[in-house]
């Protein structure tokens, strides 16, 4: 609908991304998140062209988009938090850098999806397909950002002004940057240090202020939908483990 409000004519195609074969076409950018719903969860996709075996729809999509990008194609993810570190986050990741240049993550303030999924905290994952990654930049746009509202707080451009400027100019994210040190908002990690994570990229530094001002908590609901949120990714591990465990019982009979 965005598209056709702005004049462009897209290609829709009615299917199922991450549970049918891709098409074969191949993209020069990508801007998406992962699809939404409860449709296929807890099953492994049946795709060749994926190498890591999940039932995670989010970690499959990004198999998906990695594989259906042009080198040197790019691509901007949205991505929840949990998306960075549980289940078989750290073997996607590891795989994308290899393959990709995972250049820039940026943490989105809290309560950007305010009013439609406000506990939800998210990122914005940044690569280029055709060149390893060497070094990982991280801006933190929520630690002591006085969190979205839908009307005393709206999200509007300047929440991310220091962020475009500190990105640069290169859409690829090869414009000269500076680490802003353990005190400021954007920071360098090697790929050593990466490694060393596991890959998983849910790296923090800054001590979160606001949380500790009671008049800068969350709304009671969007509390409940980030504790729901939690459950559900919580639920969502445990499951792959059962099916872990299912798959191992039955090859043993």
């Amino acid at each position: 609908m965005n598209l056709f409000l702005h004049g462009l004519t897209p290609t829709i195609y009615l299917g199922d991304t991450i549970y049918e074969p891709e098409r074969g076409e191949r993209y020069d950018v990508i801007l998406t998140n992962p699809p939404f719903g409860t449709k296929g969860a807890n099953q492994v996709p049946d795709r060749d062209d994926f190498t890591i075996d999940t039932s995670n729809k989010q970690l499959n999509f990004v198999q998906h988009c990695m594989n259906i990008l042009k080198p040197g194609g790019r691509a901007a993810m949205v991505l929840p938090d949990n998306c960075l570190f549980e289940d078989k986050a750290g073997e996607v990741f590891e795989i994308l850098m290899q393959d990709c240049n995972l250049h820039t993550i940026l943490r989105l303030p809290r309560g950007t999806f305010t009013p439609y999924s406000q506990g939800v905290k998210a990122n914005v994952v940044f690569f280029q397909k055709g060149l390893p990654t060497e070094h990982v930049w991280i801006y933190d746009a929520r630690a002591n950002v006085p969190g979205v509202t839908k009307k005393s707080r709206p999200l509007t451009r300047e929440h991310f002004r220091e962020f475009e400027a500190a990105y640069g100019a290169d859409p690829a994210g090869r414009s000269p940057r500076t680490d802003a040190g353990p005190e400021g908002r954007f920071r360098r990690f090697h790929i050593s240090e990466i490694k060393e994570r596991g890959y998983k990229l849910d790296i923090t530094w800054l001590k979160d202020e606001s949380l500790e001002d009671a008049d800068e908590l969350p709304e009671p609901d969007a509390l409940a939908s980030e504790a729901i949120a939690e459950l559900e990714a919580a639920v969502d591990g445990l499951r792959e483990v059962l099916a872990m465990v299912e798959t191992n019982g039955n090859s043993e009979l």
